[in-house]
C-alpha cells in the first residue's frame, strides 16, 4: 500500500520560502570577517609599524593614522627593549637645529614659537622676537624676549626625545626620516625651560608634565609620533601610557602632515 506524502497547504509555501531566505541572510552576515579577529584599522601602512595646550597643526615611513583613539593606536605599536645608545649623534643623525623642512621660509623653531605663543612680535617675515607663553606642562605664564635672560625660559620640547627615538627604532630610519622627526610639528611643543630640563630624554615611564590636565594629550601625541615613524615602546613605557589613557580612553590619535611617505 503506497504511503501518502503530506504536503503543506499552498497558502503556507510562501512563508517557508521567506523563512529560508532570512536564515540564509543571517548566516551570510555572521560569516563575514569571521576569521579576521577584532583588529583596529589605524590607517597605518602595512610596512610601518604615522595637540593639549598649544595644539599644533597636524610624521617617515607610514601614512598618518585614520580617525581613532590613542588607546587603539598604542595597541598597534611593537613593545621591545630599548636598544643601546651607541652611535647617537643629535646633529649627525637628526640634522642641524633648526631647519626649514616645510620650506615656508621660516625655521622650525620660529614656526613653533609663532604657533604656541600669543601676542607675538616678529622681525622680518617670521623671526619671533617676543611673545607670551602659557606653558602646557605647568600652566606658568612666561614673557619671552629673544636675546635676553628670558629667552632660555622658553624652550622647544621634542615630545619623543631624539635619543629616545634613536633607542626605539630611529636607527633603522633614513636620514630624511630622522630629520623629519626632529622637525615635525606634531613632536614639538614650546614649554617652560625648567620642565624641558627635568624631562631630559625621559619617556612616559620616567616623566610626565606636572599639569595633570595635559597628560592625556601629551601621551596621545607621543603615541602618534611613535606610530608615524615606526618606532616602538618599551614595556614600562607602554604600561605608563596605558595608565594615563585609562583616565581618558577617548583621547584621539593625531595625524602628521610632515612624515615622508
Amino acid at each position: 500500500m503506497a504511503r501518502r506524502t503530506r504536503t503543506l497547504p499552498a497558502r503556507w509555501s510562501w512563508v517557508v520560502a521567506v523563512l529560508a531566505l532570512l536564515v540564509a541572510a543571517v548566516v551570510g552576515v555572521s560569516g563575514v570577517g569571521s576569521d579576521a579577529g577584532p583588529g583596529i584599522d589605524t590607517g597605518i601602512g602595512a610596512e610601518t609599524s604615522p595637540p593639549a595646550a598649544g595644539t599644533p597643526p597636524e610624521a617617515a615611513s607610514a601614512a598618518p593614522p585614520a580617525a581613532g583613539t590613542a588607546f587603539q593606536l598604542l595597541a598597534t605599536i611593537p613593545v621591545k627593549g630599548r636598544a643601546p645608545k651607541t652611535g647617537y649623534d643629535r646633529t649627525g643623525m637628526f640634522g642641524t637645529a633648526w631647519l626649514d623642512t616645510d620650506r615656508n621660509g621660516c625655521d622650525t623653531r620660529n614656526d613653533v614659537l609663532a604657533r604656541d605663543l600669543t601676542a607675538i612680535v616678529t622681525a622680518g617675515p617670521c623671526r619671533v622676537t617676543s611673545g607670551t607663553l602659557v606653558s602646557p606642562y605647568t600652566t606658568e605664564t612666561i614673557a619671552f624676549v629673544r636675546g635676553n635672560d628670558t629667552s632660555a625660559l622658553v624652550q622647544i620640547d621634542h615630545l619623543v626625545a631624539l635619543s629616545n627615538a634613536w633607542q626605539t627604532g630611529a636607527q633603522q630610519l633614513s636620514q630624511e626620516q630622522r630629520v623629519s622627526l626632529a622637525n615635525d610639528p606634531l613632536n614639538l611643543l614650546a614649554v617652560d625651560g625648567r620642565s624641558n630640563a627635568q624631562k631630559g630624554d625621559g619617556d612616559t615611564a620616567t616623566w610626565l608634565p606636572a599639569n595633570t590636565g595635559v597628560r592625556c594629550a601629551y601621551v596621545a601625541r607621543q603615541i602618534s609620533v611613535k606610530a608615524a615613524y615606526a618606532l616602538w615602546v618599551t614595556q614600562a613605557e607602554a604600561d605608563a601610557m596605558t595608565r594615563v589613557l585609562e583616565t581618558c580612553p577617548g583621547e584621539p590619535a593625531l595625524a602628521s602632515g610632515l612624515a615622508p611617505q
